[in-house]
């Protein structure tokens, strides 16, 4: 459910704040894979956190029927506001995130029909999918020039991905690339931790999902009004404290000199971690400020205290992913190894 929320409140906040820290400007979007089994309850968790934006966009939906009744059939066909995006192909997600530049979420009920695509050398699709997906996680510029159809340029890009996986495919997950192109080290996984078998009688505090809706209401407002054509301000930057500026750097430095010293893989890990550390501030900021819309609020040491702590968090769960499903299979050979394999294809050739 974690990840699920943050995957909500990622997609909502979009481009519309940042933060300015070390000489970057940081947004809020990340990925999210859920890892588990059949049964295991992910597709409820994630209908559940995405509920407040589901809202919305049937809202948005409406309005662009109503929108297409009352259009010249002359003029241009008006664009759909749209927040989710499901079962798309890539050229209808570059097309949707042009209509909607502040972000869009790309919501997946089973990720690895997308990673095999992604993992197949021979599919354009695929391709042009882990490409969209690297470049939107920093916020890149996407160009996209076609011959038959129309050609658009995103300035800033702002996809957000959430999707379950079953662990049996987390060797898929790896291969064929995406390890190599560094897709692996931009996801925050969320392996089962934890089982409960006792069937409980009780509901949850309605209080709770209220405050949460009325919290991703409260973004989704802010943002949908800084789209507006009359408002000149398009992005807020959230002030950060002396101290929480601080913090952010000594944790930086702290990362680098870990990354220094760990092994491959999650070396690579550790290098994107310097990224994820000031979304994930945002993100906990906007959970903290968003119900009562104190948006003006500062990012402070407590903030990114907590921040550092889901930080490390999604690392543990990174290790865990390794050493249950890939490890074993990605330790190099030893030079003795090597020598071995080579006296035995020497013995076979004279034989």
């Amino acid at each position: 459910m974690l990840c699920s929320m943050l995957f909500t409140v990622s997609t909502s906040v979009g481009l519309t704040f940042y933060i300015e820290a070390l000489g970057y400007r940081n947004y809020a979007n990340l990925y999210f894979t859920i890892i588990g089994s059949r049964g295991d309850a992910k597709t409820e968790a994630m209908k559940i956190a995405t509920k407040p934006i589901k809202i919305i966009d049937d809202m948005f939906y409406n309005d662009h029927l109503d929108d297409l009744d009352i259009a010249n059939p002359e003029d241009d066909a008006p664009k759909r506001k749209q927040v989710l995006v499901q079962n798309a192909s890539i050229e209808a997600a570059h097309k949707i995130h042009s209509d909607n530049p502040n972000s869009i979420g790309i919501l997946i009920d089973e990720i690895f029909a997308l990673v095999e695509k992604m993992g197949n050398s021979n599919s354009r699709d695929g391709i042009a999918w882990r490409n969209f997906l690297l470049e939107g996680y920093t916020n890149g510029y996407i160009d996209i020039s076609r011959k038959t159809t129309e050609s658009f340029r995103i300035n800033e890009s702002c996809p957000t991905l959430l999707g379950g996986l079953q662990h049996q495919f987390i060797p898929k997950l790896i291969a064929n690339g995406n390890l190599e192109s560094g897709f692996i080290d931009r996801q925050l996984f969320t392996p089962k931790l934890t089982s409960n078998s006792i069937l409980h009688k009780g509901v949850s505090n309605p209080e709770i999902m209220n405050n949460y809706t009325a919290s991703i209401k409260n973004i989704l407002d802010y943002k949908i009004q800084s789209e507006k054509v009359e408002e000149d301000i398009k992005q807020f930057e959230i002030q950060v404290t002396d101290e929480a500026h601080e913090r952010l750097f000594e944790y930086t430095q702290g990362l680098i000199n870990r990354q220094a010293m760990a092994k491959p893989i999650i070396k690579e890990y550790i290098s994107k971690m310097q990224i994820s550390i000031h979304k994930l501030c945002i993100n906990v900021f906007m959970m903290l400020h968003a119900s009562k819309s104190e948006f003006k609020s500062f990012l402070t040491l407590e903030n990114v205290e907590l921040a550092i702590a889901l930080n490390e968090f999604y690392l543990m769960n990174f290790r865990i992913v390794l050493e249950e499903n890939i490890d074993h299979k990605t330790t190099e050979p030893s030079v003795e190894d090597i020598i071995k394999i080579a006296k035995k294809i020497m013995l076979h050739k004279r034989r």
